[in-house]
């Protein structure tokens, strides 16, 4: 059946999740383009944070994140992504609005942080698994991809939007706002979801034509179609982590998620100390950035679609991908060579961010493939648990990541390029270590019988 004729409504669907990933990460940005503002001297104006006390910060965020995770995969698949999703992002918008009156005391802004992250923490697991409820395998990269760019569209928008803020309103006053108003978007997208979100089975809507196509899968492995209650049948999580398929997927995350992590959270502090930059000149080149890693995160998704239209087996098409995806980072080794003044020029910040530009595309495609490998080997019902297990993977990789820079910027205060210098390596070669870990635990396709 062609497929102009069976009906585009999973496409609202994924339009949902990719608003909910870009108030998600919009949330989450806004303490990387405040950093200048809190680690500014008291006698200036500002809090006197220093990078470890920044980074005990963002990993106490990243830490609660990771471990709730797990537990977020778990409720969501028992009550259902609806409830799921939307309970974690007004969780995460209560929080995020209240970080706005934590002051200036480290250990106040750790723990409302850090009831940030537990909302948060429920974003992916929920998406990934109304994904694998409403896409065929082949389409799932990249829904994945497309509601994954939402990562980098919210990047973009706390980019401008903080800066902004800090200048209307003040830098006394501004970093309040930024948390305030970015923390009320999300209950806006909370009526959009109520309005037009159901599980395929109880969206009366939706054609015949497109309920058996995103069901062809089952059909083609002969079991019934995954309906909302038998999606929410309890999967021992000690029983997942006898698999490997579970450990390939831990270990994937637990090596490349902190990469991202340090993009967001350590990009505008690296423009700033290698190129002196100011917190508004910062505001293109981490535009850019974030821009570039959209397209890597839609076009990713859309490689192993290429491979499955040749006849190729699903797993194999993914595997195939990410390995392609792999290479890429490799380009981050030269970071630090193309930002050398000496040799550029003023050019030298146009060749850095190019290559990070590189970076960042191929960690969202990454992301786009390693998010669908949950969905190819596990049965639905699954997916949830399963995504929140590799989410503590990512964050736990994401705190020593983050813990790491704080410990080298500091280290090497008068000379932070040595430090970044370090971090672009472990950027570089994470991905291709990680892959070849990957097949290792699952050299072929195996579906998971639970």
């Amino acid at each position: 059946m062609a497929q102009t004729s069976i009906g585009k409504y999973r496409w609202v669907v994924a339009a949902l999740l990719l608003f909910s990933t870009t108030i998600n990460y919009m949330d989450r940005q806004v303490i990387s383009y405040l950093k200048e503002f809190f680690s500014t001297p008291v006698e200036k104006g500002g809090f006197g944070w220093t990078n470890s006390e920044y980074a005990n910060i963002t990993s106490c965020f990243t830490f609660f994140y990771a471990v709730v995770t797990v537990l977020a995969g778990l409720l969501i698949d028992r009550i259902g992504t609806k409830l799921g999703l939307a309970l974690s992002l007004i969780t995460w918008s209560v929080f995020g609005i209240l970080n706005a009156f934590a002051g200036s005391t480290v250990a106040v802004h750790m723990f409302v942080r850090s009831l940030f992250g537990i909302g948060e923490a429920g974003n992916f697991p929920a998406s990934i698994k109304t994904v694998a409820e409403w896409f065929p395998k082949k389409e799932r990269a990249l829904a994945t991809g497309i509601f994954n760019s939402g990562s980098n569209i919210g990047a973009m928008i706390a980019s401008l939007f903080v800066p902004w803020c800090l200048t209307y309103f003040g830098y006394q006053q501004g970093w309040k706002y930024a948390y305030i108003i970015t923390g009320a978007v999300g209950f806006v997208w909370l009526i959009f979801w109520f309005l037009l979100y159901n599980p395929p089975g109880k969206m009366q809507s939706l054609s015949k034509e497109e309920y058996d196509y995103i069901h062809s899968d089952d059909l083609v492995m002969h079991v019934a179609p995954s309906e909302d209650v038998a999606l929410r049948e309890k999967v021992s999580w000690w029983k997942l982590l006898t698999f490997p398929q579970t450990w390939a997927f831990f270990v994937g995350k637990f090596m490349t998620d902190g990469i991202w992590w340090f993009l967001l959270f350590w990009l505008p502090d690296y423009l700033k100390k290698q190129f002196g930059m100011t917190g508004e000149q910062v505001m293109l080149p981490t535009f850019i950035v974030y821009g570039i890693a959209i397209i890597g995160s839609v076009f990713g998704g859309s490689i192993p679609m290429f491979f499955i239209n040749k006849g190729w087996e699903v797993y194999r098409a993914r595997i195939t991908a990410m390995l392609i995806i792999a290479v890429f980072p490799l380009l981050v080794l030269s970071t630090q060579y193309f930002a050398d003044k000496s040799i550029f020029g003023d050019n030298a910040v146009i060749f850095a961010v190019a290559v990070i530009c590189v970076g960042a595309a191929a960690h969202q495609a990454w992301s786009a493939n390693i998010f669908s490998t949950v969905s190819d080997m596990f049965p639905k019902k699954a997916v949830g648990s399963v995504t929140g297990i590799g989410g503590l993977a990512g964050g736990l990789g994401g705190v020593l990541i983050q813990k790491l820079a704080g410990y080298l910027t500091d280290l090497y205060a008068k000379n932070p390029q040595h430090a970044y210098f370090i971090m672009f390596i472990i950027c570089a070669s994470s991905y291709i270590i990680a892959w070849c870990i990957m097949k290792l635990l699952v050299p072929r396709y195996k579906q998971v019988q639970l």
